[in-house]
């Protein structure tokens, strides 16, 4: 069972880091005064080399103290790593600024500098390495078979569903699920490898035999009236009880919650967007990057503007009804790529392989996104930005809000330029329903950040649409 390993690996983990703290404080020591790489810093040589070693009897158990308090000793099975060497950082950060503020206030103003910051990063590097040595070969461990945590499910529903279909996509994460209780499913029943092996009454003779590690309360939604009963009676067995809620269709997995005089309040979604502070930060950036991008592609713009023109009679510049924020309609602009038409037959819908409307200059321009570019026009008036989900003509937007769930959410930002969808390769005549899912997340988990990654991406495979027509 893993509660009975549980200790003796957390234990292991403050040995280690306690270690890494020493190692990483000895190796600062050493190149700050005993390297060729030494230099010289006022007043760094005036402490003994006793001195600086006698603050290990302070800085260790200050650093695990920070660990702790920074979760650095939850389970993390299930943790990307990303997020784990962000919290290193994180409290690492936290370390060197108490450590700067205990020297202030004990008046030490010797302590060399250099060393500080060379312990602080050494410290992140080492800590950082470790950590992934020990999760890796717990990893391995439990692909093995061993440190395994075994589950018991109460409630057959699309969260069980989804939570079973992580579980068996990830076997290093050491999650072993017993079974099923559910009153709805005749027992027997199985999805990917677990039974539903009776009905929840029977968690009653279950418990008692103490061979679970966690229980997973996955009821459907019309079983909710059982809810408060079941999370009752599994912390009176001491059983760590975890709830995964069958409506993650409705709820974003970062929900945004408020404390309303001690009443939670979940919000349904969460734009980032909405902040002023972000809003105004994205906006500068749209005005600056359109500017300057309007600026370098100009001979760009000319040269195929000369080429529409070329290639038959019509406007150079096509301008067609999009829906933006709020759901207010724009005119957004691109290079004409396609023969002149009736309104009737412009609006039938997205161009085909081989679509014969295509012009020789237009086939290119599609091919390239160049008959992009005019919307960075649309962008410094602020009907569009530099990243966000693609904006759609009215009529299908009419269709798409009535059949794909969630749709008009992406109407809470403006639109873009490119986008998140986009740089995965939805674009043109591909699933509207992955698109959304691509916008969704874009639009819950905005930040510059991301921002940023999308238009360094969209430079060296958002380009070239292999589904441009």
């Amino acid at each position: 069972m893993i509660k009975d390993n549980q200790k003796v690996f957390n234990r292991l983990h403050l040995l280690v880091d306690a270690i890494v703290v020493i190692v990483s404080y000895l190796l600062a020591w050493y190149i700050k005064f005993a390297t060729v790489f030494a230099g010289t810093e006022p007043g760094a040589g005036a402490l003994s080399k006793e001195t600086y070693f006698s603050f290990l009897y302070f800085l260790v158990p200050g650093y695990i103290a920070i660990y702790y308090y920074f979760n650095m000793y939850k389970p993390k099975r299930a943790t990307r790593r990303k997020y784990e060497v962000i919290n290193i950082v994180t409290a690492n950060t936290a370390g060197l600024v108490l450590f700067i503020v205990v020297l202030y206030i004990i008046k030490q103003p010797h302590f060399s500098r250099v060393m500080m910051f060379l312990f602080y990063a050494i410290n992140i590097v080492l800590t950082t390495l470790c950590r992934f040595m020990i999760r890796s070969l717990l990893q391995l461990f439990r692909k093995k078979g061993y440190n395994l945590k075994y589950i018991l499910l109460i409630g057959y529903s699309r969260a069980a569903e989804e939570y079973i279909t992580r579980i068996n996509a990830n076997p290093q994460w050491g999650y072993v699920i017993r079974g099923i209780l559910d009153d709805r499913i005749p027992s027997g029943t199985m999805y990917k490898g677990v039974k539903v092996v009776g009905r929840i009454e029977n968690i009653h003779y279950i418990l008692p035999e103490n061979k679970l590690d966690e229980i997973a309360i996955t009821l459907a939604l019309k079983d909710y009236d059982h809810l408060e009963y079941i999370v009752d009676l599994c912390e009176k067995s001491g059983v760590h009880t975890k709830f995964i809620p069958d409506y993650n269709s409705l709820v974003p997995s970062h929900p945004y919650t408020e404390d309303l005089m001690g009443l939670p309040v979940i919000n349904i979604r969460y734009v980032p967007l909405t902040n002023t502070i972000n809003w105004v930060a994205k906006r500068t950036v749209d005005i600056i990057g359109s500017t300057l991008g309007i600026i370098l592609s100009s001979p760009i713009m000319i040269a195929a503007a000369i080429a529409v023109k070329c290639s038959g009679d019509g406007p150079v510049i096509f301008k067609q009804e999009r829906v933006g924020l709020h759901n207010k309609t724009f005119k957004m602009y691109k290079f004409r790529t396609m023969e002149m038409q009736k309104p009737s037959a412009e609006q039938k819908g997205w161009t085909v392989k081989d679509d014969p409307r295509v012009t020789k200059a237009g086939k290119i321009l599609r091919k390239t996104s160049l008959d992009e570019l005019p919307q960075l026009f649309n962008i410094l008036m602020g009907e569009m930005s530099l990243v966000g989900p693609r904006p759609e003509r009215p009529q299908f937007v009419d269709k798409f809000k009535e059949e794909i769930p969630r749709y008009m959410i992406k109407h809470q930002v403006r639109p873009g330029l490119t986008g998140w969808a986009q740089i995965n390769g939805y674009r043109g005549d591909t699933s509207i329903r992955k698109r959304i899912e691509y916008d969704l997340y874009y639009i819950e988990n905005w930040s510059m950040a991301f921002d940023i990654r999308i238009m360094f991406l969209t430079i060296f495979k958002g380009f070239i649409n292999k589904n441009a027509y």
